[in-house]
């Protein structure tokens, strides 16, 4: 593995170069200032209680490197590790790789069709919690229909030892409705619950038609749906038996939730979206909540100007537990539970795709109380991030000539 080379810009910022150790920061203890210091695009917007933005640097005295863990693949968007160290990586174009003891394979055969414009493509996979006994892999991806198109979720056996990797017996469970003529906001991330079941996160596909669907029952533009694993309905989910909405509805009014993970201990779904300028949020999603969008929001459109009506809260839609304005264009999240850093655990690890960093949210609760920012000297847009079973990061770079980064604590 080649490592990858990080120029420190100070003092306080972390590196790694030749396999040379990233030096930790100094403290574990808020510094007093806010980590974010450019001004809000909500300039009159307060927060609904303190600390829901602009928390305080924290810092973990971590010390880390950074290598080169995969090349040669093109816009990588999700990761999983298979219960044997592999890991499957889909490209956004269409492909999906497996890379194991420092081999990338072909593109795996199988895989559905993708609408690969703008935002669209092959996009999330989660692998079934009986992979050991069925091999089964569930993918989110973008599909065609007619002049239109909507997110959808493929499943199907992957076979590994005979050959290419290929995916057999695949069958669509799931697709968004209805269809629009948008390439934007798919959402796309797969996460199975502590019951079985699998949540999917979508978005409301940008446009106008769409983003005021997200409010509406009778689809599932803008929502978090929750399916069992063959894409039947699970009878407890919140809006089942109502007539004329969809039944696999969790939860709405959502924008475009492209991070999402389970809680260690609580087991209950966190998510983060995007807003427009500004606005971007950290929930937990809990079954039948509203969380607002479009009616509520922090931030402004994106030619300037309210969103919607102007307003940031209303009875009976949720706040969100973090928001960031200016935006971070949140890519993915994860859970830090691992023994390998201490001092990260019980932290939540957001990718980002704008500003080009990696944040890490220390939690009190359901509360956060510190954020610190990672590997800003990489310089590439980040896309997703998952915790190994070495307990290191593994993180995807948004590029045509795309990597997965390791970041790995030193003991």
């Amino acid at each position: 593995m080649k490592p990858f080379l990080i120029a420190a810009a100070s003092a306080a910022l972390l590196a790694a170069c030749g396999g040379q150790t990233g030096q930790a920061q100094t403290s574990s203890a808020a510094s007093g200032g806010a980590v974010e210091t450019r001004p809000p695009n909500g300039k009159d917007q307060q927060p609904a209680f303190a600390g829901q933005t602009r928390a305080p640097e924290r810092k973990a005295n971590v010390a880390y490197e950074v290598t080169d863990y995969v090349t040669g693949i093109s816009r990588p968007w999700g990761l999983a590790f298979l219960p044997d160290g592999g890991l499957l990586i889909t490209e956004r174009g269409g492909r999906l790789r497996h890379f194991k003891d420092g081999s990338l394979s072909e593109p795996a055969a199988g895989v559905p069709d993708v609408d690969a414009r703008d935002q669209g493509g092959l996009l999330g996979l989660a692998i079934d919690p009986e992979f050991a006994d069925n091999g089964l892999v569930y993918l989110a991806f973008s599909e065609k229909d007619g002049s239109r198109n909507h997110a959808a979720v493929a499943r199907g056996r992957l076979i590994l030892n005979a050959g290419p990797p290929r995916l057999e017996g695949v069958q669509v469970i799931w697709r968004q409705t209805p269809s629009l003529a948008s390439t934007k906001h798919y959402g796309g991330r797969l996460v199975f619950a502590r019951d079985g079941t699998l949540f999917i996160t979508g978005g409301e596909r940008s446009i106008t038609e769409g983003r005021m669907q997200a409010q509406r029952l009778d689809g599932t533009l803008g929502k978090v749906v929750r399916i069992n694993a063959d894409g039947s309905i699970p009878k407890d989910n919140p809006f089942v038996g109502r007539a004329g909405v969809k039944p696999e509805i969790f939860s709405i009014g959502h924008r475009n939730v492209l991070g999402a993970g389970l809680h260690p201990k609580t087991g209950e779904l966190w998510a983060v979206e995007h807003g427009t300028r500004g606005g971007d949020e950290l929930n937990i999603v809990r079954a039948g909540n509203n969380y607002g969008w479009p009616t509520i929001a922090y931030g402004v459109e994106y030619m300037g100007g309210p969103i919607t009506g102007g307003i940031t809260r209303k009875a009976g839609m949720e706040q969100p537990v973090y928001y960031w304005d200016p935006v971070i264009a949140p890519g993915a999240l994860a859970f830090y539970d691992s023994d390998a850093a201490p001092a990260w655990k019980g932290s939540v690890f957001i990718t980002g795709l704008g500003p080009k960093y990696l944040a890490r949210l220390t939690l009190d609760g359901d509360r956060v109380v510190g954020e610190e920012r990672l590997l800003s000297e990489a310089g590439e847009r980040l896309r997703d991030v998952v915790v190994g079973p070495d307990g290191a990061l593994y993180v995807t770079t948004d590029s045509d000539k795309g990597r997965v980064l390791r970041v790995a604590p030193k003991r």
